[in-house]
């Protein structure tokens, strides 16, 4: 079946909820520790929507496969044309290649946007797939964090990506090219 990539919807906020939670409960992708509820995903997705921000569900069949949405990296107004990407998808779809299809329409949706550089903050250094995922983007390494979280009964360290969208710093925020 053909993937689609499509805007996240309200009625998409469950299917969200179940992947988020896997990947809480069992990953390290995210450094929450308690996955949030269906209210609160519902908000948090609102709230990127308000904002102007991207935010895209893959689905397969009829069923949400996986997410993706970008948000602002920082909150300080110099940083308002930085986003920070996150990529989830289902344990069913990993290795199909959603991931890589959710990333680069969530880089062409902020670029449409003229969001000029994205952040990849991956969470645990033997996130190779999400690393590689990032590198095949036009991702490059910035930085680790190490160690800087502490789940699963052990430290973890952050790594740090980012990729110029755009016109990049070429021109100032919001500039006429």
């Amino acid at each position: 079946m053909d993937l689609i990539i499509r805007p996240c919807l309200e009625p998409d906020v469950p299917a969200l909820t179940a992947i988020y939670a896997d990947a809480v409960n069992h990953g390290t992708a995210s450094f929450e520790l308690e996955p949030p509820t269906e209210g609160e995903m519902r908000r948090r997705r609102a709230a990127l929507i308000e904002g102007g921000y991207p935010y895209l569900v893959a689905e397969r069949g009829g069923i949400v496969v996986g997410y993706a949405y970008a948000g602002a990296y920082r909150t300080r107004p110099a940083y308002r044309s930085t986003v920070e990407d996150s990529v989830y998808v289902a344990q069913s779809a990993q290795g199909q290649g959603v991931g890589r299809t959710l990333l680069s329409a969530l880089i062409e949706a902020a670029e449409a946007r003229d969001f000029r550089l994205m952040v990849a903050v991956i969470g645990d250094k033997a996130s190779i797939a999400s690393i590689r995922l990032h590198e095949a983007a036009g991702f490059r390494p910035v930085g680790v964090l190490d160690p800087v979280g502490y789940k699963h009964g052990r430290w973890l360290a952050t790594v740090l990506m980012q990729r110029v969208l755009g016109r990049g710093a070429a021109t100032p925020p919001g500039a006429i090219p």
